[in-house]
């Protein structure tokens, strides 16, 4: 029950953040071009708080799932069109020029990416950029089940040699390979022979891929069997592993990659292990019995090890290009994800998440620290953007629709029209939004 009203707890604390800066980017954006707003509030009636200050009613709901603002001489999801009946004044939203209409109904979604940039950044600058250590090599490890296994055609013991032409060593696959465009060339040592992969890029960055991680989130792993955290009193400290040591053989079996030593530890089924590692200050080889413990959730084995990390440090403006440059990935990721479930290459009910799911993943990023949950703040900004700007009405991306077509035609739409589109648009999101909460509740389930 705890863990539950925690996992609430850190969503709610999320969604405030996120609802806040978008909104706050349309109100920033209208007040400068001398738009009235005649209310800013952060959650849904009924009103728990509100005050006056200037033109402005700022006000706190306690449903806290979401929020807006009134621009006067708009219409929003209030469905207020009282105001049409009259001529506009200055102060309207509707008496602006077509370009500043366009910024202040595109700012909430830039808000949001400049926030996912400043939380990106901050958290290379602070932080770094820890993640495990890799081979220099090229060997990998490949699970059957992977991305990379099953479309790309790798397999555990491949040497990858280079990846569109450049070497392995350099590319950095997160950041540096685009999701869309011609596909990958990937050129492969397998035993004595060299061949070619070629894979299209939007296989790259799916939700379904995520899972897998790895390089390229396709579920390519290149971790040396070097040990970098060893929790005290465990079977692999108790035996005399230490961080910094290097897994040489299992059961007098060779092991090179630190996934290839866990999988041998899942396969013991709790049966002591001979194990032979290289202490790294002495180079001297030892070797004893290790007897990996079943975990907490009876479902795997364990030893007390981490595999060894290596972390990457930014200055000021190394961390703002770094941190714009995450952004733009996941972006891509994101993108990518809803045009694979859109054509129907994805599952919709495995790849698409509601709040229940976001709550159970806000809960698991608090509790593994400070880092990991502004880290899924900025994943959820780059989200709450690309979904505001489609073009549905109710949307933000449904007004720049109209906006566009004001702009070309030199008229409006009429009324009507505006006021049925954004009463579809209203039962569109609720229907969607009923779906993903049944859809997560089938998946606990």
């Amino acid at each position: 029950m705890a863990a539950v009203a925690s996992s609430i707890l850190w969503v709610l604390v999320a969604i405030t953040i996120l609802v806040f800066v978008h909104e706050m980017g349309h109100f920033l954006a209208a007040r400068l071009f001398g738009i009235r707003v005649d209310r800013f509030s952060i959650g849904f009636p009924p009103t728990i708080f509100k005050k006056k200050a200037g033109p402005t009613e700022w006000a706190i709901g306690a449903l806290p799932l979401g929020g807006y603002v009134k621009i006067a001489g708009m219409i929003d999801e209030s469905m207020d069109t009282e105001f049409a009946e009259r001529p506009p004044d200055s102060t309207e939203f509707r008496a602006k020029p077509i370009w500043q209409r366009i910024v202040v109904i595109c700012a909430g979604v830039i808000f949001n990416v400049i926030l996912a940039i400043v939380i990106f950044s901050g958290l290379k600058a602070l932080v770094g950029d820890p993640r495990p250590m890799t081979t220099d090599d090229g060997l990998v490890y490949v699970p059957d089940s992977s991305l990379a296994a099953i479309e790309v055609g790798l397999r555990t013991g491949d040497r990858i040699l280079s990846v569109d032409g450049r070497p392995f060593a350099q590319v950095d696959g997160v950041r540096e390979i685009p999701s869309l465009g011609d596909p990958i060339r990937w050129r492969v040592q397998r035993e004595e022979r060299e061949i070619v992969l070629e894979v299209p890029r939007d296989v790259i960055p799916t939700s379904r891929d995520q899972n897998d991680g790895g390089v390229f989130g396709l579920g390519i792993f290149n971790w040396p069997a070097v040990v970098g955290m060893v929790a005290k009193d465990g079977p692999a400290w108790e035996a005399g592993l230490r961080p910094g040591d290097r897994i040489a053989k299992v059961d007098q079996e060779p092991v090179a990659l630190w996934l290839d030593f866990t999988q041998r530890i899942q396969s013991s089924d709790g049966s002591p292990l001979l194990v032979s590692w290289l202490r790294a200050e002495t180079g001297e080889m030892i070797a004893s019995l290790v007897t990996p413990e079943e975990a907490e959730s009876g479902d795997s084995f364990r030893i007390g090890v981490q595999v060894a990390q290596k972390r990457s440090r930014y200055g000021l403006g190394e961390a703002l290009v770094a941190g714009a440059a995450e952004t733009w990935y996941f972006g891509g990721a994101i993108v990518t994800s809803l045009k694979n479930v859109i054509v129907g290459r994805e599952s919709v009910r495995e790849n698409l998440g509601g709040p229940v799911m976001v709550a159970q993943i806000a809960g698991q990023a608090a509790q593994a620290g400070a880092a990991p949950f502004w880290r899924l703040v900025a994943i959820l900004s780059i989200t709450l953007a690309i979904i505001n700007i489609l073009p549905i009405p109710a949307l933000d991306g449904g007004h720049l629709i109209f906006l566009l077509y004001e702009g070309i035609v030199r008229r409006e739409p009429s009324l009507k029209f505006r006021m049925v589109t954004q009463q579809a648009g209203m039962l569109l999101l609720i229907g969607l939004m009923a779906f993903l909460v049944y859809n997560d509740l089938v998946r606990i389930n």
